[in-house]
């Protein structure tokens, strides 16, 4: 995490147009910002947050996924792999290390049964799929939210998505773990109108052993982002048996406080995303957790409001 932004702007090289790895474009977003906005979704987390609901995000590459229930087992897609990577095993589409991540499989299927999270886009590209949503942005004071995975792990595209978008007058949000050099957070945010920062624990040893990192310099980057005059809403998923707990919440409550920040929003706990696990081929460790009841999440939140917070569930 040391590079500089400087050294970043350098490791970019002198391209014409910043291009990066884009999974998802989602409109009519409620719950990231305010207003209506477009949600942008950009690939590679250095996070491996236990309960990632978007998984297909964490790589730094396209994501393949399988809907073995929508496989018509046609044999099309092992037809025009050209690394011939894909096996028809035991009725199912087998997809071995030799994938190149081409996507062409993906093309091949009519079923939608293999479909390939991850494209390369340029910053003209998005920002021409943000503006068919304008007259949404104009009626709810709406905008475009960047998000992840973790926008900051592409800064350079990061930051010229938001330019892009506040040069043509459209309200401006980054949606970030805080996980990435000071300078670059600092630099990016800067086109920001607003930044939603996720915290997930306070603890340094939960931290760590949830999301696989420290929490040292995310919480180091938050009090600086603070100093430089962005605003900042603290955004804490609430995760049953691991961050919930009063002391935990107590603990995030006072380092807001402390920081002068007075809004908190909490993200329950869903099981949306647990099939992508699945259809990705890779482990879910939190498979069999269940959301936390509707009193649990009133409870938290009525002890924050207690303590001066204004608070929204859900985002």
């Amino acid at each position: 995490m040391g590079h500089t932004w400087t050294s970043i702007q350098q490791e970019g090289g002198a391209l014409a147009e910043p291009s990066g790895l884009v999974f998802n474009i989602m409109r009519f977003s409620l719950h990231d910002g305010p207003g209506i906005r477009t949600t942008v979704f950009l690939k590679g987390c250095p996070l491996q947050c236990w309960w990632c609901h978007n998984p297909e995000s964490q790589e730094f590459q396209p994501s393949l996924m399988y809907l073995e229930d929508r496989c018509r087992r046609c044999g099309d897609c092992l037809a025009v792999c050209p690394n011939a990577a894909l096996a028809l095993v035991d009725g199912a589409v087998r997809t071995s290390a030799a994938c190149l991540r081409c996507g062409a499989c993906a093309e091949a299927c009519v079923a939608e049964a293999r479909r390939l999270f991850g494209r390369r886009m340029t910053v003209s590209e998005v920002v021409r799929e943000i503006e068919r949503d304008l007259a949404f942005f104009d009626e709810s004071n709406g905008g475009v939210t960047l998000s992840g995975g973790e926008p900051l792990s592409q800064p350079l595209f990061a930051e010229a998505l938001l330019r892009a978008s506040r040069d043509r007058r459209i309200h401006t949000v980054l949606d970030t773990s805080g996980f990435a050099p000071q300078e670059v957070l600092l630099h990016v945010s800067r086109h920001a109108d607003l930044v939603l920062y996720d915290l997930k624990f306070i603890d340094p040893d939960k931290h760590r052993d949830y999301t696989g990192v420290s929490n040292e310099l995310i919480l180091s980057n938050l009090q600086a982002l603070v100093e430089s005059g962005r605003p900042v809403i603290i955004r804490l998923p609430l995760i049953p048996g691991a961050n919930d707990s009063q002391e935990q919440v107590r603990q995030l409550a006072g380092l807001a406080w402390a920081l002068g920040l007075r809004r908190i929003d909490l993200l329950p706990y869903h099981r949306i995303g647990i099939d992508k696990y699945r259809r990705l081929g890779i482990t879910c460790r939190v498979g069999g957790l269940e959301p936390a009841p509707d009193a649990n999440l009133d409870r938290i939140a009525a002890e924050l409001r207690q303590r001066g917070f204004t608070v929204s569930i859900g985002g």
